[in-house]
């Protein structure tokens, strides 16, 4: 393991919501959402290197108590944001989070499928740094492609971080290697 940091940055409302009407038509239920504590796993064993997890939540001025507790126990530090209704808090901060992570000596991996980050994600792609996007592959922003193709990592949160208990119910290409007909049958 190294000195260096990862920087896990989790859109919790966005991952939540592309789940939920996307994937699933409906609201996900317990046993259906992500387990969250295998997102800093799979950061740590890919990059071999220590975790710091940022979950950034809209609070609204209530402190959603028993989830904030459950994220600090899997590791995360929890950052509960408010704002007038029209701001977009959760994209504001982690916005700010990826323009100070470019002074820093450190990695980043950022779960969102929305492309409200890509402006200041990019410049720290192909620099002294390892860079990931942790996602829905179908449902990522397209505007990520070309930071992919700089050298940004990208990780399936279902097939790769295996971030689910349950098979979701997602189409998707597949690799002729990966087809099993029982899948269908």
């Amino acid at each position: 393991m190294t000195d260096r940091t990862t920087y896990v940055l989790v859109d919790g409302e966005n991952i939540d919501a592309t789940l939920g009407q996307s994937i699933l038509g409906r609201r996900p239920q317990p046993h259906e959402r992500p387990r969250w504590d295998r997102l800093l796993q799979f950061a740590e064993d890919t990059w071999d290197q220590q975790v710091t997890g940022l979950f950034f939540l809209a609070a609204n001025n209530e402190l959603p108590m028993p989830f904030v507790q459950a994220l600090t126990s899997m590791g995360f530090r929890a950052v509960p944001l408010s704002g007038r209704p029209d701001e977009k808090v959760v994209d504001m901060a982690i916005q700010r989070t990826l323009e100070a992570l470019a002074g820093r000596e450190a990695d980043v991996m950022l779960a969102s499928n929305d492309g409200d980050f890509i402006e200041q994600l990019s410049p720290l792609v192909g620099r002294d740094r390892r860079t990931a996007l942790l996602a829905f592959r179908e449902f990522r922003n397209a505007g990520y492609v070309p930071l992919i193709d700089r050298g940004m990592e990208f990780h399936d949160l279902e097939y790769d971080v295996q971030a689910f208990n349950s098979k979701l119910p997602r189409i998707r290409v597949i690799p002729i290697d990966e087809f099993d007909p029982n899948d269908f049958l």
